[in-house]
């Protein structure tokens, strides 16, 4: 009732034909004297008496607009009287303030309010207390408000470019591949499966096979896309739709990922330290942001076992893989960004090359850093004869995979390729605890909405 109370009081205004002429961010003392039009939040009020002090935010940044009564027209000074978070536009003189970090504040001589947020928000926008996650999520058109969180998906965004930026110069071209196909790419049950039309069809849990086929007219393919896995994990490193990085080059071997994925994190890193040092020191993670050095050591999964068998307490046979308890203990001996190569061939899907020196041993790697696993991949088969045998092993029907294999009858070059996991590798530059803070919207096992 009291903002409705409120908004009969004060009457909203429309947007018309005013446009913003600055952000934030490009406010500065070269623009002292000038009348800019900038929009965005009410992010804090104070007043004291005759003044009121209102921290405006937008998407790049905040500004403090000055109103002092007699100075400013009445209207304007009376509409200072606005719940937090309600949405404005201002036309206001730049003026000189040397206490501020953009030296400069704004003289209001126009306000628009276009809504009113109510006087109960159901988060804690002052950044003095964190609101629960579930709570957060719950209203994360909101939470995306919060500086913290904005800080964390900027520098996502330059993670995104950097990466872009490394595989246009290497010749790579972006793929976008089907979300909806009519075959498990991988076999297994972590698949969302539903009726298209009147097929049976899943959800995509990898662009494996098309970016496989895609290296036949493109050679080099990659896609930044989602995949899904439905999975009942509830740990903090799972969600059932993941953005991942997706690579395939033709004419190459694990060998040449290796390079390549060292230059994508070693790249991406650099540039994120150059240019969103505020952001990570907002974070309060500028002092330890890592830059890793190339190239990355690789230890065998072999050794990884002996590792384990000599150091900590674990007993892992060889051909079993290595869980998270394990991981976690390697983590002493292995802090850093590092592969585990030559995995049993049983243990990784039909794709994967069996070494033609043993093939117990595929040509297969995982990347880790520290004990978390970001990226899986390796030199795949492309041998028609050796896939279908692959996939029989492997309990598969080759009838299922008839257009894939197809594909392998028009001259299918030797190639490998990497899954890599963005969400995971942002917890890693943002110092997240937490995969779900990493996805805008993150869908789990007891997640729908919003």
């Amino acid at each position: 009732m009291e903002q409705k109370t409120r908004m009969i009081i004060m009457q909203l205004d429309k947007l018309g034909d005013w446009r913003r002429t600055h952000f934030t961010s490009e406010l500065n003392p070269e623009l002292i004297g000038k009348t800019v039009n900038i929009a965005g939040w009410v992010q804090r009020i104070r007043k004291l008496g005759a003044l009121t002090f209102i921290i405006l935010q937008d998407a790049t940044g905040e500004i403090q607009l000055t109103l002092k009564k007699g100075s400013v027209p009445d209207d304007v000074f009376e509409k200072a009287d606005m719940p937090h978070q309600s949405s404005i536009a201002v036309t206001g003189e730049v003026k000189e303030f040397k206490k501020a970090k953009k030296g400069v504040e704004i003289i209001p001589k126009e306000i628009k309010i276009f809504n009113l947020a109510p006087e109960q928000l159901p988060l804690d926008m002052t950044g003095k207390t964190m609101s629960d996650l579930d709570t957060r999520l719950n209203h994360r058109a909101l939470d995306l408000r919060l500086p913290r969180n904005q800080a964390i998906y900027r520098i996502q965004y330059q993670m995104l470019k950097s990466i872009r930026n490394v595989l246009d110069k290497q010749k790579f071209i972006e793929v976008v591949t089907p979300k909806i196909i009519g075959t498990a790419t991988e076999g297994g049950t972590e698949l969302f499966h539903f009726k298209y039309f009147d097929k049976d069809a899943f959800l995509s849990q990898s662009a494996q096979l098309y970016k496989e086929q895609l290296t036949v007219p493109f050679e080099r393919v990659f896609e930044l896309g989602s995949c899904y896995r439905a999975e009942k994990s509830f740990t903090n490193r799972h969600i059932c739709e993941i953005y991942t990085l997706d690579i395939e080059m033709a004419f190459s071997t694990m060998y040449d990922v290796f390079n390549l994925m060292e230059e994508i994190l070693s790249k991406t890193t650099k540039d994120i330290k150059k240019n969103c040092s505020e952001d990570l020191e907002f974070l309060d993670i500028l002092d330890t942001f890592e830059t890793p050095r190339k190239p990355f050591k690789r230890h065998t999964y072999t050794d990884i076992v002996n590792l384990l068998q000599k150091e900590t307490e674990m007993r892992i046979e060889w051909g079993e893989d290595i869980s998270t308890e394990a991981y976690r203990a390697l983590n002493e001996y292995l802090p850093g960004y590092y592969w585990i190569t030559h995995w049993p061939t049983e243990a990784k899907p039909f794709y994967i090359r069996p070494s033609d020196e043993d093939p117990k041993i595929s040509e297969s790697f995982d990347l880790q850093k520290g004990w978390l696993e970001l990226a899986s991949g390796g030199t795949r088969v492309h041998e028609k004869d050796l896939l279908i045998k692959r996939l029989k092993n492997q309990g598969l029907n080759p009838d299922s995979f008839t257009s894939h294999l197809t594909t392998f009858d028009y001259g299918m070059p030797p190639h490998a390729g990497i899954g890599f996991g963005i969400g995971r590798f942002l917890t890693i530059l943002t110092g997240v605890d937490q995969i779900k803070e990493t996805v805008l919207y993150p869908r789990t096992p007891d997640r729908l909405t919003p």
